[in-house]
């Protein structure tokens, strides 16, 4: 679990504004990064980070930071997060309830996430499908059809919108569920690469744009690999479709081994420059796999008559204790959680065991109880 912060708890509408208005002040601060303030905020609540910013001297803070922290006028951030959310984006600031767990692990963790779409997807159980812009045509189809299949699943689908296995992936799911997330390298009001235009209004109709950056942010290279470590730290598992030896696919797949997250990879033609990548993977321990089944195996699934069950049909014990804490209205998965007293990543697994039996079904809201269960 990751450590609880010292943050507001956020529990009035006026403490949510101040909590979002204060991280979105701190990203402005030059010289201040993600990892910096994660480490801060172990030790001092957000509003003293705000308001008495001389009380960091003692962690090392440098005295230009503690001037630029000292000069930030409040009213300015919460007028600019009004703004956001009068333009249809929603915000959701690390330390609150809205904020993915996976994600908060992280000691990079992202201090706002700005977003379009269904927020809902980000307490679902995601898996990253990531791979070359410049995949071959087979690669293309794979990702699209193991991103349909694992979206059937259960799955959210998680990727960057670029072109190549990122598109592919996005667009399987569509054809699924329609419930796919895309993790943008710019702010999400604009669309790049411009050609994914008619992707971007697609996911935006069932699935979601997220991203760390302040809207109207345009794409720079630097910001892409901070985009990747967000794919990574959404998701379960990392699946690496193409991508050559030196990558930002690998790149992503190595920074989910950190986070000790699963890394799955596919083989390919030893012919292939895009396949080397995942040879590389491979040979340094990830997954090797060849379909969705596969995936589902890594992750504890089987695939019998079309459908994807557990393995081992003898679940009942752990999951009738989850199952005991979800009724015929929906319930979200952080209060699942907490009154079932199970960890997060354990009850994001088992949730999709009980959803995949038929037991219980998910909504935008949460989850609810079929007949079956």
């Amino acid at each position: 679990m990751a450590q609880q912060l010292p943050l507001s708890s956020a529990s009035s509408e006026a403490d949510l504004h101040f909590h979002q208005a204060a991280l979105l002040a701190l990203l402005y601060v030059r010289g201040l990064s993600c990892r910096d303030v994660n480490k801060l905020l172990k030790h001092v609540p957000l509003a003293q980070m705000v308001t008495e910013p001389e009380c960091l001297q003692c962690y090392g803070v440098k005295a230009n930071i503690i001037g630029a922290l000292s000069a930030l006028n409040m009213a300015d951030y919460k007028r600019e997060i009004q703004a956001f959310k009068h333009q249809g984006i929603d915000v959701i600031a690390l330390g609150t309830s809205a904020y993915p767990e996976l994600l908060a692990e992280l000691p990079d963790a992202p201090l706002l996430l700005f977003c379009r779409g269904n927020t809902q997807l980000l307490k679902r159980p995601q898996i990253a499908m990531v791979g070359s812009r410049s995949a071959s045509l087979a690669g293309k189809r794979c990702a699209q059809e193991i991103a349909q299949q694992l979206s059937t699943a259960g799955l959210i689908i998680t990727s960057g919108m670029a072109m190549g296995v990122d598109a592919m992936s996005h667009q399987g799911a569509l054809m699924a569920t329609g419930q796919t997330v895309a993790v943008l390298g710019t702010g999400v009001d604009i669309c790049y690469p411009r050609r994914n235009k008619a992707l971007r209004d697609d996911i935006l109709a069932k699935g979601l744009l997220v991203s760390e950056f302040v809207p109207t942010t345009p794409a720079r290279a630097m910001h892409f690999p901070r985009r990747n470590r967000i794919i990574a730290g959404l998701s379960v598992a990392t699946l690496v479709v193409e991508a050559e030896r030196k990558s930002g696919s690998l790149i992503t797949a190595e920074l989910a081994a950190d986070y000790n997250r699963e890394v799955m990879a596919i083989p390919g033609s030893i012919n292939n420059p895009y396949a080397k990548g995942c040879h590389k993977l491979i040979k340094e321990g990830a997954a090797l796999v060849e379909s969705a089944k596969d995936v589902l195996q890594e992750l504890g699934f089987s695939a019998q008559n079309g459908l994807y069950i557990k393995s081992e049909p003898t679940y009942r014990e752990d999951e009738n204790s989850i199952l005991r804490h979800i009724g015929y209205e929906p319930t979200c998965v952080d209060d699942i959680a907490s009154s079932a007293e199970v960890p997060i990543t354990e009850l994001l697994t088992q949730l999709v065991d009980l959803e995949l039996e038929g037991l219980i079904e998910s909504t935008s809201e949460g989850y609810v109880k079929t007949g079956g269960g």
